[in-house]
This record gives structure tokens, sequence and C-alpha cells, in this order.
């Protein structure tokens, strides 16, 4: 039987394993998994990495996460106000930019590993790479230079400036916030992270038309992954569908794993793909809250009869919501490992 790395590391070659990689990103869970609140347990890298190990242990999958919640980066940058939901992830509660000024006053730390706001999650990172380095792939989450200002100044704000200008002001504004991701995502690299996923809505056609895609993401996506290099990163969309651009990102990019969206076909994407990397099926796991066990084991032999064919292929999820019955994770999770054998 292989372990979780070995079976990432066979699916992005095309070589044998026991079974498909399964990524099941729990992330709000752990605070039920250690009967805490989620701003209690949010407080704490080791409460985060023993959360990541028990359930990794618990349902059998393999990853871990070091992510908190996304308003992290917002912290990194200023953000001093959280609000803690009670049944779902913590948000922005207070923006760092609230006019054109601000983004002028917009000062990256010159050592994000420094910050207080790092020092949790590089503490989980320590404990999850003692605990399992080189055995489950540990997962980061890094926002896309052309995303995070959604999460500095709202996405109303930040489409205005990203369509209407000022131009100069929104360059601005982007030539710091690429300076700060590859800051973060070189740091969480440099402290153990395998997976980096490049959380980028603003690489999908759902989100800007194509012709804007081209003269404006790209050229961003471009740029981000230069000064990075491909190693351990992972094109996502944030659950929007990408399939119409993946041909022009791989060529553009050289990056090696597309994590779908839900709603981009599969074998479309595996064939666009064509081998030249690893295709990642996501279920719709916002549906795993009210579907049946009945219909969890239906979709994902769906998705995996359609993926597997050819190998280099994983089986994902999204964020997870926190109201997913449990009973319909492990059903998911068994009826994944039941046909992705491939032995």
């Amino acid at each position: 039987m292989n372990n979780g790395m070995q079976r990432l590391v066979a699916a992005i070659n095309g070589t044998a394993s026991d079974r498909i990689p399964v990524f099941c990103n729990l992330l709000d869970q752990g605070a039920r998994e250690l009967g805490l609140s989620l701003e209690e347990y949010y407080s704490s890298g080791e409460r985060v990495a023993e959360a990541q190990l028990k359930m990794r242990a618990k349902y059998g999958h393999d990853n871990v996460w070091s992510l908190f919640y996304v308003g992290k980066e917002a912290e990194l940058l200023g953000c001093n106000k959280i609000f803690y939901a009670k049944d779902g992830p913590p948000n922005v509660g207070g923006f760092v930019i609230r006019s054109h000024d601000d983004v002028h006053r917009l000062v990256v730390p010159k050592d994000i590993t420094a910050h207080p706001a790092f020092a949790e999650s590089a503490k989980c990172l320590r404990i999850l790479k003692s605990e399992v380095g080189g055995k489950y792939p540990i997962c980061a989450y890094i926002t896309a230079t052309m995303a995070l200002p959604a999460i500095l100044m709202g996405m109303d704000q930040w489409m205005e400036l990203l369509f209407l200008g000022p131009i100069e002001v929104r360059n601005e504004l982007l030539a710091k916030c690429h300076d700060f991701f590859v800051q973060e995502l070189l740091a969480y690299r440099n402290a153990g992270a395998d997976v980096l996923v490049y959380s980028n809505p603003f690489g999908s056609t759902d989100i800007v038309p194509m012709k804007y895609f081209m003269e404006h993401s790209l050229p961003w996506i471009e740029k981000d992954i230069a000064a990075v290099g491909t190693a351990g990163v992972v094109y996502y969309c944030g659950m929007a569908r990408f399939n119409p651009v993946i041909a022009t990102v791989l060529q553009r990019t050289g990056l090696g794993v597309y994590y779908l969206s839900p709603f981009d076909d599969i074998r479309e994407g595996k064939k666009i793909i064509a081998g030249r990397g690893l295709t990642c099926g996501v279920i719709n796991d916002i549906k795993l809250i009210d579907w049946s066990e009945a219909e969890v084991t239906h979709e994902v032999k769906t998705m995996i009869e359609a993926g597997l064919p050819g190998g280099k292929f994983l089986f994902g999820t999204g964020v997870m919501p926190y109201a997913i019955p449990e009973t319909n994770i492990r059903t998911m999770l068994e009826a994944a490992y039941r046909f992705g054998r491939l032995e």
C-alpha cells in the first residue's frame, strides 16, 4: 500500500500505484474535531496541525492543510479585524483599502515570516512537516496577484478599480500584490509546503471575458509563475471554470497540475491537458450537504470513470462546507478509494 505522497507522485508521473490520490480539503471541520469554537481553533497553529493530523488518520485521505482562513493574507497586510461565524469560514471584518490613497499607503512587509500573523501558520507547518513530511502532501493556499485586492478592499470595489481605473492606481496595487504573492509563496514553500494552491478566480473566463483574460489576467499569471517557478504549484480558479484557458496557461507557464472546477467537464479537461500534466476532478461539495449517500456514491463513481482512463488523475474537493454531514464525508471518500483503485 502506498502513502499519499507516493500516490501523488505516481499520478503526476503516470506510474503505478495502488489507487489514485484523493484530496479532501477539511478546514473548519478541525474545530469540531477538537470541540472548539472556530475562533479558539484558529488562534493556535498547534490546534490546526493537531486537527489536520487527526482528520487525515480518521478518514484516510492523502493530504493535510496549513491553511487557516483566507483572511490571514489580509492580516499580513494590515487587517486587524476578522469576523468569526459559528458554522463557516472566518472572513475579513475590516478592509485594508478603502480609498485610492490607501493603495499608496499600503506597505508590503519586508519579511512576512517575521510578522506576528505568520507565526501560527509557521507553527502548524513545523508540526505537519515533523509528523507527516514526505509521507502526505502538505498544502498551502496562496492568493494570486490579481485576486488578492478583493481580500483587501472587497470584490465590488476591486472590480470597479480593475475595469474602470484609474489605471495607475490599479497598476500600483497589482505591483504591490505581486511582491506580496512572491514573498508569501516562497515563505510557504521554504517552510515545508509541498502543494501550493495558486488561487486565481480572475484566471477564469467565468469572471472575466476571454479578451480581458488574454490582455490582463494572463500577463499577471505569467509574471507570478515566472517569479516563483512551477514546483508544487497547482492552478485553481476558486471553483470557477477554466477548461477554456487551460491550453493557453499550460503553454505559457508550464504549470503541470490543474484543479478543475466542479462545473468543468472532466473528460474535456483531460483531453486538453493530454497527459502533459495532472488533471484534478473536483466534486461539487456544496451539494454534499443535502445529497443522499446513494447520490454521493453515484457522483464519485461518475467523476472517476470520466477521469481515470489514461491515468494522471486526482480526485479532489473544494472547500468542504462546515455543514456537510460526517456520513457524507465518509461515503464520498470510501467511494473514491473503491472506484479509484488501480491494482
